[in-house]
């Protein structure tokens, strides 16, 4: 199992922003992709962003061009570099990677985006 332990969610005001990061346990080396999910109030979790090994890419297409996923091999750590905040941007955002057959969810931390 992987442990997976976010940091840097806050409050902050519309247009603003916020850097999350995602430490794990492992060598992320190790593991072929690492994602961030959100979930807003009443919403069900959705998929943010997503950053393979090789450092390949994907974004919602609600936040493409605002959010910038990235990782440090070196710290075993992935940051969601999140610009241009909205107020549907609200939640709580959860890093997440699929190991040895097995779903790792991290704790989650509060963004809050005010209007």
């Amino acid at each position: 199992q992987v442990q997976l332990v976010e940091s840097g969610g806050g409050l902050v005001q519309a247009g603003g922003s916020l850097r999350l990061s995602c430490a794990a346990s492992i060598s992320i080396f190790s593991i072929n992709t690492m994602d961030w999910y959100r979930q807003g109030p009443g919403m069900q979790r959705e998929l943010v962003a997503a950053i393979t090994r090789g450092g390949t890419t994907n974004y919602a297409d609600s936040v493409k061009g605002r959010f910038t996923l990235s990782r440090d091999n070196a710290k075993n750590t992935v940051y969601l570099q999140m610009s241009s905040l909205k107020p549907e941007d609200t939640a709580v955002y959860y890093c997440h990677c699929r190991f040895a057959r097995l779903e790792n969810w991290g704790q989650g931390t509060q963004v809050t985006v005010s209007s």
